[in-house]
């Protein structure tokens, strides 16, 4: 499992920000942004949210919890679940539950090519 540390230091060299900058950017010393990137310390819940803010990802690509960059917001979600949940779909994913992160991803990325269609 990657740390929060080795993700906030493999998106800050991403996009090009020195740990200086950066520090300074989400509020605190070089010295702990140090020690959050070497593990030997965790952000705290205010500071986990300004680095998700700041790379725009979620706290739990951060966490650990995903591994999508992506933020998928609130109405996004809404609309991929009730077409998820949708009883005259189910035959084609009664067994999302129990699917794996990467075949939830690929439903995702169906959904977005429906709405898009959609929205044309």
């Amino acid at each position: 499992m990657v740390s929060i540390g080795s993700k906030i230091k493999y998106l800050r060299e991403r996009n090009n920000i020195s740990q200086k900058d950066f520090a300074k950017k989400i509020g605190v010393s070089n010295t702990v942004l140090s020690r959050y990137e070497s593990g030997d310390r965790k952000p705290d819940y205010d500071t986990l949210q300004l680095i998700a803010d700041y790379f725009e990802v979620s706290t739990d690509y951060l966490l650990g919890r995903t591994q999508n960059l992506e933020i998928i917001s609130q109405d996004d979600e809404a609309d991929f679940q009730a077409f998820a949940n949708n009883p005259e779909l189910n035959t084609f994913y009664k067994e999302l539950p129990e699917s794996d992160e990467e075949a939830v991803k690929r439903l995702r990325e169906i959904w977005e090519i429906i709405k898009a269609d959609y929205n044309k």
